[in-house]
């Protein structure tokens, strides 16, 4: 199957738009997993990237 790129990307700012609109500010790890989840973000995942080699 093909898919055209726009068509991907135009999900996936459409994710983020939501994602935006209903995370908070501050996410909690913990408490706001099942909204992670919602959106496919694995928190380890995040954990690598923060600043301060908090990521290993």
């Amino acid at each position: 199957m093909q898919i055209d790129k726009q068509q991907i990307l135009d999900h996936l700012k459409s994710k983020a738009d939501q994602a935006e609109k209903e995370l908070p500010d501050q996410v909690d790890t913990d408490k706001d997993q099942g909204m992670l989840s919602k959106f496919g973000i694995n928190p380890q995942d995040l954990v690598g990237k923060l600043p301060g080699g908090l990521g290993g």
